[in-house]
Order: C-alpha cells, then sequence, then structure tokens
C-alpha cells in the first residue's frame, strides 16, 4: 500500500488488556519516547521503532563528527609539513599508511551507511 492509500488514520482498535500490562506498555513508551500507537504498529508491522530510528541517525552523526575531526588532523599535519617545507621519509610512510587506514574505514563506514539507509527507507 502506498502512502496516499488509506494513509488518513480514521479508525480505531480497541484492545482489552490489564492495568498492569497497560502501565508496563506506557511505561515502555515512555521510556522509549515513543506513543503506544507507534509501539503497536511498529510492533504488528514489523518495523523499526521510532527510538531505534534516532539512535541510529545519532550514530551516524557521531561518526560523521569523528571523520571530521580526523579531516581537521591531517589538515593541521598538511599545513606544519608546508611551514617547514620537509617530511622525513618516516614520518611521510607512517602518514601514508594512516592515510590509507583512514580510506579503508571511511569506504567501510559509508558502506554500512547505505545499507542502514536502506534499511530505514524500506522500513518507512
Amino acid at each position: 500500500m502506498t502512502k496516499e492509500e488509506g494513509a488518513e488514520k480514521k479508525d480505531f482498535i480497541k484492545i482489552r488488556i490489564s492495568p498492569i500490562q497497560k502501565a508496563k506498555w506506557k511505561k515502555a513508551c515512555s521510556d522509549k519516547k515513543i506513543s503506544l500507537t507507534s509501539l503497536v504498529i511498529n510492533s504488528v508491522e514489523d518495523r523499526i521503532m521510532d527510538d531505534e530510528r534516532r539512535e541510529i541517525i545519532g550514530f551516524i552523526e557521531k561518526q560523521d563528527n569523528i571523520f571530521v575531526k580526523i579531516e581537521t588532523n591531517i589538515n593541521q599535519i598538511a599545513r606544519i609539513v608546508n611551514t617547514q617545507k620537509f617530511m622525513s621519509e618516516s614520518e611521510f610512510e607512517y602518514f601514508r599508511r594512516q592515510l590509507e587506514k583512514i580510506t579503508f574505514l571511511k569506504d567501510q563506514q559509508n558502506e554500512i551507511f547505505l545499507k542502514i539507509y536502506s534499511f530505514l527507507a524500506d522500513d518507512c
């Protein structure tokens, strides 16, 4: 079903649960900062919960911030080398190996992000 078909939420489902269950469900929703409706619908439709989605987005932002710091450090090293106009062979080799590792990790991260985005898109 597309988002346009049946998108208007006007039907209700009434279910009977014990007051203890209701309290547990409401507490779970409060802890996750999601609505009870979201909990039920996402559970039944086997979709990712809103709190998990927020956690994934936070993880992606955190990873991006880590690489921004690394890129800043690379720029600082380049600035120092440009100022000194010299870098020893061993320093250069070490720096080159580190750049290769960063490139490899960034490629892996991008593959993971593509999978996450695909997963999130399929879940909507």
